[in-house]
């Protein structure tokens, strides 16, 4: 879980003051009272440093409001479309899927196929271990590899799911 790119994904929805930012980005993740208030500060001023975000001033109770800059755009953009390696926790990708869903985000079928071919080459690697445990005899790795080969069955077939849903 990313706080900074849960913040570009609010920020791209519309401009706001952090207190609200830590509401909404919990409100995404489904978590209640998780992140820190002061995480959500000191990445902003990071964002801030870093061009991604800018203040557009306070709003009528003295809050500091910000903004996405194009930049912040382009860096979430490239973000989204960065596909989720397995090994990486699977709410990673949800994650990400949820801030493309959240924005509108036009490439979402990109991202969707481009997180399929990782989890298809992942596939065709352990497929290719699977065999040669089982000619080795090592039941362990075997069984270990079988199990993570069902997880990313369970992957793809969410994502097809997905997909299909899109198209209706």
């Amino acid at each position: 879980m990313s706080v900074k790119y849960g913040i570009l994904t609010l920020l791209s929805v519309q401009e706001n003051h952090g207190y609200e930012l830590k509401i909404e980005l919990e409100s995404l993740l489904g978590i209640k009272g998780k992140i820190n208030p002061g995480q959500i500060y000191t990445t902003l001023d990071r964002l801030i440093r870093d061009g991604l975000v800018f203040s557009v001033g306070i709003d009528d109770q003295e809050r500091k409001r910000y903004g996405i800059s194009p930049e912040g755009k382009e860096e979430l953009a490239r973000w989204l479309l960065e596909p989720v390696p397995y090994y990486s926790t699977k709410e990673d990708f949800h994650f990400k899927w949820s801030c493309a869903r959240q924005i509108r985000f036009a490439e979402e079928m990109k991202m969707l196929n481009q997180q399929k071919a990782m989890i298809m080459k992942d596939v065709m690697e352990l497929t290719k271990l699977k065999t040669e445990f089982l000619i080795q005899g090592d039941e362990n790795k075997y069984l270990l590899i079988t199990g993570t080969l069902l997880h990313l069955e369970a992957d793809l077939n969410w994502i097809n799911q997905v997909e299909t849903r899109n198209r209706t």
